[in-house]
């Protein structure tokens, strides 16, 4: 009728006399008691041997705490696995998952020589915010709790372990008087508590799986009960558990060690108090001398009758059956041990990996600060302050303190014990999160700085690490117990808030270690992660969770996951439907707006991510359309112009523009384009962007009922070229080729294509019938020019296929032969081929962009001259020098480089003639017109790029001090007819890509430039260029070639085109 433990990790003379003399059935193991798995097992069945040898008919109730979470009493990092708490597994979503998890914890447990787990916990969080309890119960929902503590317990049945819901009648509400004698008190009526904190406890008893009920020591004060303590009440035993729930296992009560109860009536009234009460098993936790009084209580109870043989019989008849339901001779004298434990190590680890992840929750991250790889740069410094906490007792900081202070104890006099303890407390409260600091610090490749925080506040060493970091990461352990970590965070998070106002980079993330309710319903922490416990493995999940190895799914359990949901609604369909908010969407007017834009354009630097920061670059104006460009198009007076129209969503008080969208149409296809869209970060998730886009697409409609077509992203102007991805994603290739990429960026444009798609209604899948196009775009870089050389075999490959090129000027130069076959008779002949060729094999919009760039006149191009007097060093016979016979004294920087094939007999004739060496001129031959056809174009012209804000050359300009070349939009090509049968195999789309690129690449390095830029490289619906049209399988190779020739990946877009027919509904 007694469960006791000791002190100790061996078997002492006490408990062996216990288990002998006095016929001790049942103990309780804590993680003083345990080391490890194998030492676990080893001491159980140590005692289980004892009892035999001393003629227990039945082995002994073996019982633990092993609730998860925080509160473990079996530690072992190679043996034993970590998985969340209790409220972490609601938090994860998934009763199935709570089931397997518990029927892992028990199978584990079990392998050691563990019967009884002390769980699950069934306490309902009435008053969730100020309840030690904390993540120790699912949630403040008794219908959740019943259904996830019904689960856990199924779970350990299933194992073979027996069980026991606590902690009755519910620790979920109680008050708390101060003094260390008082006993807690639930203050609520009966009919409150059945309303309530009673539905776990009665849906569980209804299913007859539970085998134990641990009755706590609460006091209960209401108008119909006064009770001292639970556990000694034949009203809560007897009556409420027994009579009124239905009860018919076994009754534990609390430790009667606590120190409130032993004042108050002593261990020896107490034990006999517990047993009259209904208590089957009575709990004396640790001291020996208590242990014999509670014994010697007994046995005065029978001798005074104050307890009858037939209460004494019903309690040993009901433990008893509980030990033939969980335990036998054969298993108790032969746990499997360690071999068990090692065959399903890796599936549980596997399992507590997946567990953890499920239970990150991010309860708001307004400011989109996730991942930080996305927030931040890797060389900004990343601060992270912690709270002192009490290491864990099942963790490896406390194993070490323990092994530690042993050695102290063996080698210290009293006094230094007791220093070094109070140094420990220190020094393991400090290190509890030092872990986490290196690992973030390894994961995101970056510095980081860490420091702790007391209840002395804000002192000057924070204020100085927050100065300096951009990202300050917070932790808190029940703020709401622990008030001082509450008043640190709210001080750390007015210092980030005003720093920012000052036009600093302060971002704050909160995250909750412990309690989610610290800053739940604080709407002024923008950014805020629940982890529900600080182990070493929730810590690891938390890392992930912030450099976006995965997304975080969690939600927080009970009333906190069902508010969110009132902004939602099920529709008649079944699917989920967020309510919207219409706002007031106007046109964008340049005078009135300017300002603004360049406002909300500031505001999206400051909350973008790194590989976003090009935004810098760009003003009020990078999303009209060129005054050159209307120049080009009035010269072209048969063709349809390009149209413009912006939106703004704006406060018509302050003028400020929370909103921005850019729209373009394309009269050439009937495309309408949505350029981009922009929302205030302070002002999203409020349908600013759906507003906006709803206006944009029907604008397009009405007026432009002709048009067939939508598409997102615009290469001209090109500030957004299509929907940004991630390189990883966009790529598709091995990750040697894009080091450093990760998850996180997937999942940031997975949302974004989302949004897209599920509320503004987009059409994102490739194969489907509403898509008309989709390409990704690619913007790459050359770091190094002038240590790169280009590959040795290149020009005789090109020789030896047929390909030459030459060079044409841009700006209007032409002193070459001219055609009056076109409306502008300034062209000449090959510039002429130019565009005959880039109109048949791309877009309107490249073949604007090269419209710009071989008419436009200065001062657009006139930054330093570029001069191709001597082009080549390369051999006579080199394919890769230019044509250049025409243009040695014209001082423009923005040309065409033209590939060309031959005829074999041309090619050879070449070979002999009396020209330059190397030199092919270029015939008068359009896109495979006479003797030559075109087969390839590119521009070099950095400045053009950033006339037209390509994303890439706007933000590298100016970065290095040797000058950034430009080289744009390769447009490629396949050849057709007799001469594509005769020489296929030698002229191939990647062989005249690589022939552009590296002709451009070598006169960038002639000029001295540091760098290159490779902008609008083309990976979709084409043959290798910008809006290719063509189709052929090399297309999806050319920018992994263009990476083999040592460039790197800046930018990924993905350009979108669908039918009209996907926005009828807007019509």
């Amino acid at each position: 009728m007694l469960i006791m433990g000791w002190d100790g990790t061996e078997v002492t003379p006490q408990i062996r006399e216990l288990i002998t003399d006095h016929h001790l059935g049942s103990i309780l193991l804590t993680a003083k008691n345990l080391k490890s798995a194998h030492q676990t097992a080893k001491l159980v069945q140590e005692l289980q041997t004892i009892a035999h040898n001393a003629g227990h008919p039945y082995p002994l109730l073996i019982a633990l705490d092993q609730e998860n979470g925080g509160v473990n009493s079996l530690f072992d990092e190679e043996h034993i696995c970590q998985f969340p708490s209790s409220m972490g597994q609601a938090a994860a979503g998934s009763p199935d998952l709570s089931y397997q998890l518990a029927k892992a914890t028990a199978t584990e447990v079990s392998a050691c020589g563990v019967n009884l787990i002390l769980g699950p916990v069934l306490d309902v969080l009435t008053n969730a915010r100020y309840q030690p309890l904390g993540v120790r119960a699912t949630s403040d929902d008794p219908q959740e709790v019943s259904q996830y503590g019904i689960a856990a317990m199924k779970g350990y049945k299933d194992a073979g372990v027996a069980t026991c819901g606590k902690h009755f009648p519910s620790y979920g509400n109680l008050d708390f008087l101060g003094s260390s004698l008082d006993i807690p008190i639930i203050t609520q009526t009966l009919e409150e508590l059945a309303l309530s904190a009673l539905v776990p406890f009665r849906n569980a008893i209804a299913t007859g799986k539970l085998d134990a009920m641990f009755v706590g020591g609460c006091g209960i004060t209401n108008p119909s009960m006064k009770v001292a303590h639970a556990c000694l009440s034949e009203q809560v035993v007897d009556e409420l558990l027994r009579e009124e729930l239905g009860f018919t296992g076994v009754a534990i009560s609390e430790c009667l060690e606590m120190e409130a109860l032993r004042t108050e009536m002593g261990v020896r009234t107490g034990t006999i108090m517990a047993v009259q009460a209904g208590c089957d098993l009575v709990l004396l936790c640790r001291a020996y001398d208590v242990q014999l009084e509670a014994i010697s209580g007994l046995k005065l109870g029978l001798e005074n009758e104050v307890l009858t043989k037939e209460r004494v019989y019903t309690s040993l008849r009901r433990v008893l059956k509980m030990k033939r339901g969980c335990t036998d001779w054969a298993k108790a004298l032969n746990p499997p041990g360690i071999s068990l434990l090692k065959q399903i190590h890796p599936s549980h680890l596997a399992l507590s990996m997946k567990a953890y992840d499920d239970s990150i929750t991010v309860m708001r991250d307004n400011e989109k600060l996730l991942p930080l790889n996305e927030s931040m740069h890797q060389e900004e410094e990343l601060l992270l302050l912690t709270p002192l906490v009490k290491p864990l007792p099942a963790s490896a900081m406390t194993k070490t303190i323990l092994e530690g202070s042993t050695k102290i104890r063996s080698e210290n006099p009293i006094h230094d014990k007791w220093i070094h303890r109070e140094r420990s407390a220190i020094m393991s409260g400090e290190g509890v999160f030092r872990e986490l600091g290196r690992s973030l610090a390894r994961a995101r490749h970056g510095k980081l700085l860490h420091t702790s925080y007391t209840a002395n506040g804000v002192r000057p060493v924070h204020e100085s690490l927050i100065q300096r970091a951009s990202t300050i990461i917070l932790l808190t352990a029940d703020a709401n117990r622990n008030l001082y970590q509450a008043g640190f965070t709210k001080h750390v998070a007015m210092m980030c808030s005003l720093l920012k106002a000052s036009g600093h980079k302060k971002n704050l993330i909160v995250v909750a270690v412990s309690s989610p309710y610290d800053f739940a319903m604080d709407k002024s922490i923008g950014t805020y992660i629940c982890t529900f416990d600080f182990t070493e493995t929730a810590m690891s999940a938390l890392v992930r969770a912030l450099c976006g190895a995965f997304t975080p799914h969690g939600t927080l359990p009970g009333t906190l996951r069902k508010a969110p949901r009132k902004a939602v609604q099920s529709s008649a369909g079944g699917k989920s439907k967020t309510r919207t908010q219409h706002w007031l969407v106007e046109p964008y007017d340049v005078e009135r707006d300017t300002k603004g834009l360049q406002d909300l354009l500031f505001a999206m630097v400051r909350g973008s991510a790194p590989n976003h920061q090009y935004f810098y670059a760009f003003g009020p104006h990078s999303f009209s359309l060129l005054s050159d460009m209307m120049m080009v198009e009035q010269q072209h007076e048969e063709e349809p112009k390009m149209e413009e129209q912006h939106f703004v969503v704006r406060n018509s008080s302050t003028g400020a523009l929370y909103g921005f969208c850019s729209t373009y149409y394309l009269p050439s296809t009937f495309t309408g384009i949505i350029g981009a869209i922009f929302v205030d970060p302070s002002k999203r998730n409020l349908s600013i962007g759906y507003s906006l886009h709803r206006r944009a697409v029907r604008n397009l409609l009405q007026k432009h009922p002709d048009i067939k077509h939508f598409q997102l992203g615009c290469c001209l102007p090109g500030i957004f070229p299509g929907i940004p991805l991630d390189h990883s994603d966009a790529l598709s290739m091995s990750s040697a080729i894009t080091p450093g990429s990760t998850t996180s960026s997937t999942a940031a444009s997975s949302g974004l294509k989302s949004w897209l798609s599920t509320t503004c209604g987009w059409d994102l899948s490739p194969s489907s019938s509403s898509v008309v196009r989709t390409r990704k775009i690619y913007n790459l870089l050359l770091p190094s020019l002038q240590t790169w050389s280009s590959p040795p075999d290149l020009p005789t490959t090109l020789q030896l296929a047929g390909i030459s090129f030459d060079l044409i000027p841009g700006g209007g130069g032409s002193s070459g032969r001219t055609t009056n076959s076109t409306p502008n008779s300034s062209l000449s002949a090959e510039q002429e081929s130019v565009l005959s060729f880039v109109s048949s094999h791309s877009t309107p919009e490249i073949l604007t962009l090269y419209r710009l760039a071989l008419l436009q006149s200065p001062p657009l191009f006139s930054s330093s001259a570029l001069s191709y007097s001597s082009v080549s060093s390369a051999s006579p016979t080199d394919p890769t020098t230019y044509n250049n016979n025409h243009h040695n004294n014209n001082h423009n920087n923005t040309w065409i480089i033209r590939a060309k094939i031959q005829s074999q007999s041309q090619s050879q004739s070449q070979s002999q003639s009396s020209q330059a060496p190397g030199v092919v001129e270029g015939g008068g031959g359009g896109a495979g017109g006479g003797a030559e056809q075109v087969i390839g174009t590119i521009i070099i012209s950095s400045d053009l790029g950033r006339e037209l804000h390509l994303p890439s050359l706007s933000s590298a300009s100016g970065s290095s001090s040797g000058g950034t070349g430009g080289i744009i939009a390769p447009v490629v090509s396949s050849m057709t007819g007799q001469q594509q049968q005769q020489q296929q195999q030698q002229a191939n789309l990647l062989l005249v890509l690589q022939g552009l690129v590296m002709l451009g690449l070598r006169q960038n390095k002639r000029e001295k430039m540091a760098c290159c830029l490779l902008s609008w490289v083309s990976n979709g619906n084409g043959s290798g260029g910008s809006g290719s049209r063509d189709g052929g399988q090399q297309q999806n190779n050319s920018v992994e070639t263009l990476l083999g020739m040592g460039f790197e990946v800046q930018q990924v877009w993905e350009e979108v085109v669908n039918g009209v027919e996907q926005f009828a509904s807007l019509a």
